[in-house]
């Protein structure tokens, strides 16, 4: 069998329209589409390609295990990073070996400053490849900007922010242009780089180009806490003469308001999803109770609006109006915000004739029952039901009848809330409840602070569950009758029963 052939493929800066036309048919075709991401597991080039994805092909998303942050790695952070790049090399010739075509997308072109050019060293000598140019960011900038770079014959030096001030304000003062890539972090040292070469005067900065979150302004105005990974300083061409400096559009012109919903799933940043994240990203105000705002990375850009757990309804209707006022807003909640939180709460208030032009839309979370239950196994594994003991929004009663119906019908029960400073009886008085129909060696699982520094995971049985050791960080599962725990200590529910 002859091999797979391999593909690298730019796909410009940012706006899928500047993806090339043999760029999209190559994705289109490719049996592999590969793409890198950072330990979020949003992928940029993903994104712009996925207009031209289609059904049923393989997709291998290469998450660094690193970026900026230090390693235990006994290489330390280049260690982890070329043992990374082989173990991707090694995926992609998997299937490369099984005849399959490969396209490896790279955000901008694929041998500038790229991804792909790793893939390129380690597995271009050993299969057909061929490399698909793309927009640089660079071009994407200078068209932001309408500057030219170069005229006639003058030199454009491109630069890494990463070298130190010394070294970059000694190119900057002997070329005529320059662009300055990878900011982010570095963006102070680049400042004062630009400012010792005498030329911060003329410099621009260009965030997110050709993207609809695309920024531009002078070099010297800029906030260095501001400024993503995805943006460059620019030295245009000295021939241009003085040309106005880029205004960045008033917010309220960029985009009509919305409120998002997001979940940020029950602890772990990693168990943020990419669409969470991205809609975060996207926020002007963040809205949502104090410690579930405290997860999410501060950006100066943003707003922040923390308020107490119990105002639910006013925390919504706050959303709302800055929404109506042209305001991206992200309403955080922890785990699933379709799940006890503030998914309902919004909609609730969204639905007064006030807010009927408020467009409002949920992203999803991992919710903290599958975060248990995917700790101990799978207990979740057939038919079950989810209660909040809480009695804040309804009846205790209520609870109770529910409860005396889910275990008569032998379903695994997931409990939220289940014991607070203020319902310390509330657990026991359902212990019992339970025990009416369940028998006493029905096993349960105690979760507590799954995904956090402190998380805590207890199998026990019914009769032995000590409702003191529970709190409001805690999640219960209540085995069925059918759940099991096996030699090794997993929880899980059967999906068949006996004929």
């Amino acid at each position: 069998m002859s091999s797979g052939r391999l593909y690298g493929v730019g796909l410009g800066p940012g706006d899928p329209e500047l993806v090339t036309v043999k760029a999209a048919r190559l994705i289109g075709a490719a049996d592999v589409v590969a793409f890198h991401a950072a330990r979020h597991g949003r992928s940029v080039a993903r994104a712009l390609a996925e207009p031209y994805l289609r059904e049923g092909q393989i997709e291998e998303l290469l998450v660094y295990p690193v970026t900026t942050e230090t390693t235990d790695h006994p290489g330390g952070y280049q260690g982890a990073i070329d043992e990374f790049y082989e173990a991707a090399a090694a995926r992609l010739a998997a299937h490369l070996d099984a005849g399959r075509d490969v396209v490896v997308l790279a955000e901008g072109d694929p041998f500038f400053y790229g991804s792909y050019m790793h893939m390129h060293k380690r597995l271009s000598h050993r299969y057909p490849t061929e490399v698909v140019p793309g927009v640089t960011s660079v071009s994407g900038a200078a068209a932001a900007v309408g500057r030219p770079l170069v005229e006639r014959d003058e030199v454009l030096t491109v630069l890494p922010g990463t070298l130190g001030a010394d070294e970059l304000a000694e190119w900057l003062s002997t070329t005529d242009s320059a662009a300055v890539m990878k900011l982010g972090r570095t963006f102070p040292e680049v400042r004062e780089a630009f400012d010792r070469a005498g030329v911060l005067d003329r410099a621009l900065y260009v965030e997110r180009a050709t993207t609809d979150r695309q920024r531009t302004l002078p070099l010297a105005d800029v906030d260095p806490a501001s400024v993503p990974y995805f943006s460059l300083a620019l030295l245009p061409s000295l021939l241009t003469g003085d040309m106005p400096a880029p205004e960045r559009p008033a917010a309220e012109d960029q985009h009509r308001g919305e409120v998002v919903v997001v979940g940020l799933g029950p602890g772990s940043r990693a168990w943020t999803t990419p669409e969470a994240a991205a809609a975060l990203d996207a926020a002007d105000d963040l809205v949502g109770y104090g410690p579930y705002l405290d997860r999410v990375a501060v950006n100066p850009r943003q707003v922040r609006h923390p308020s107490d757990n119990r105002v639910e309804a006013e925390r919504a209707a706050s959303a709302l109006e800055l929404a109506r006022s042209g305001r991206r807003v992200a309403v955080v909640s922890s785990g699933d915000p379709g799940v006890f939180a503030m998914a309902a709460a919004v909609l609730e208030v969204a639905d007064r004739p006030e807010f009927a032009d408020v467009p409002v839309r949920v992203v999803p979370g991992l919710t903290a029952a599958q975060a248990v239950a995917a700790r101990v196994g799978a207990p979740l594994g057939h038919d079950f039901c989810v209660m909040s003991l809480s009695d804040v929004l309804k009846p205790w009663d209520v609870v109770v009848d529910r409860l005396r119906h889910a275990a008569a019908a032998d379903l695994v029960i997931a409990l939220y809330n289940p014991r607070s400073k203020h319902r310390p009886h509330q657990l026991g008085e359902a212990q019992k409840v339970l025990l009416e129909t369940r028998s006493a060696d029905t096993v349960v699982v105690v979760g507590r602070d799954v995904g956090g520094p402190e998380e805590r995971l207890t199998v026990t049985t019914l009769a032995e569950l000590d409702p003191e050791s529970v709190d409001m960080r805690c999640l219960l599962i209540i085995g069925s009758s059918r759940t099991r725990v096996g030699p090794g200590g997993a929880v899980w529910t059967p999906r068949t029963y006996p004929a």
